[in-house]
């Protein structure tokens, strides 16, 4: 065993020779960049750049369309354009399943 006491932690040294500060700006960058952005601070909306293949349905175009209203938004502000678009398609797909009008009587038979 030693005898030896651990050294006692220094003082932090001031930022500027003169004394002002308590230590380095962590904020800062490098000299002349301005304050650093927070890593962890979410970053702006952007679109997201996904290309689409036309469906062929001019109702399900459209509505695959207003997803692209979504970019301009905030991640929190997804959910509404994201469920209006799945409540719309899904009528879109119930009405493919509906049953159809039967074709209207021809006024007469030809049989020649």
């Amino acid at each position: 065993m030693s005898d030896a006491t651990p050294e006692a932690p220094r003082p932090a040294e001031p930022a500027h020779p003169d004394g002002r500060g308590e230590g380095p700006d962590e904020t800062a960058g490098a000299p002349g960049e301005g304050p650093r952005e927070d890593p962890y601070e979410a970053a702006g909306p952007a679109p997201l750049g996904v290309g689409r293949t036309p469906t062929g349905r001019p109702a399900v175009d459209a509505l695959l369309d207003r997803l692209a209203a979504a970019d301009h938004l905030t991640a929190d502000g997804h959910l509404g354009v994201y469920e209006d678009v799945h409540r719309s398609l899904r009528a879109e797909l119930t009405a493919l399943d509906a049953p159809r009008a039967p074709a209207p009587p021809r006024p007469y038979d030809n049989r020649s």
